[in-house]
């Protein structure tokens, strides 16, 4: 498929680095299994046995839950999309991180985003309140008014000095990001980084008033969640973000507590409007990975994969 019949050029998805030297994230990787230690956990199988397989191999949810604490699930259900369409998470895969919380004893679960589309109809089409609705302590809600949002002040900003946040995220003791692999018209693909801008108030400033690349590395180091899961069963790798478009299968769940990498490694899976890329070429996350955000190049990774 022709990039530039979606409405976007070759510049803006591919846009490389012409200076700078990239920083990368000081410390150990992300978690061990065996006497192994990863950045990356990458699981092939049907959604909801992957996911229980990724979280298995991080070490549990408990590792990041402990019993009591409130837990933010932050999916993508913006869209009135049934899960066939791959532009939102599939909903087996929130229901099973929201089962795993519940297990480790999170004392409340809450699955939100601020949907582009009506809340009602997103709400039901994506399939996610449906396959949570039996596990107790677990809350599905489109977060619409901006009573709900707090101003913030972003110190390392660069083109945002504030931005308004849900305030349910910033008084969490927990988020677990659950984005989707999908490509987008304006940023090129939208996985975890991209896919924070849900859970702000005002995106069209984004879009209109900002370099939507270097806003959304803004805000990425303002909100930062304790871990990403990559929802990379299918992937829309054409007519992004809402659909319809090419929908791949790759069968993957793609996990870890660096997001640059978790949305790297997501941009290698498949080809985006017929073409291959790396996470270098992706602007936002080269942006965030040159702020220290994330490490970028997969070659550079230890990855752990299983098949279920």
């Amino acid at each position: 498929m022709n990039i530039n019949s979606l409405g976007i050029t070759r510049r803006k998805l591919l846009k490389m680095a012409a200076a700078g030297t990239a920083l990368t994230l000081a410390g150990r990787p992300s978690f061990s299994f065996g006497k192994e230690e990863y950045d990356l956990a990458v699981i092939s199988g049907e959604p909801a046995a992957a996911t229980k397989k990724v979280l298995e191999t991080l070490g549990g949810i408990s590792r990041f839950v402990k019993k009591g604490q409130r837990v933010i699930l932050k999916p993508n259900m913006s869209f009135s999309r049934t899960p066939d369409f791959s532009a939102t998470t599939h909903p087996a895969v929130v229901a099973t991180v929201a089962q795993a919380c519940v297990e480790a004893g999170a004392s409340q679960v809450l699955v939100l985003d601020h949907t582009l589309q009506r809340a009602e109809l997103c709400l039901e089409r994506t399939g996610i309140r449906e396959a949570c609705k039996n596990i107790a302590g677990v809350h599905v809600l489109a977060i619409q008014e901006r009573k709900f949002f707090r101003e913030v002040k972003i110190p390392q900003g660069i083109v945002l000095e504030r931005v308004e946040v849900m305030k349910e995220i910033l008084d969490s003791q927990v988020l677990i990001n659950l984005p989707v692999a999908k490509s987008h018209s304006a940023t090129g693909v939208s996985m975890g980084m991209k896919g924070l801008m849900g859970v702000i108030w005002d995106r069209e400033s984004f879009h209109s008033k900002y370099n939507i690349n270097q806003a959304i590395a803004d805000l990425g180091t303002v909100v930062k969640p304790q871990l990403t899961i990559l929802d990379a069963t299918r992937a829309l790798a054409s007519g992004g973000p809402g659909g319809p478009g090419t929908v791949m299968k790759p069968n993957l769940v793609i996990a870890g507590v660096d997001p640059v990498a978790v949305d790297s490694y997501g941009v290698s899976i498949v080809p985006w409007y017929g073409q291959n890329f790396k996470g270098r070429q992706v602007e936002h996350l080269l942006m965030a990975h040159q702020r220290g955000l994330g490490k970028i190049d997969i070659d550079q990774l230890k990855i752990f994969k299983e098949k279920v």
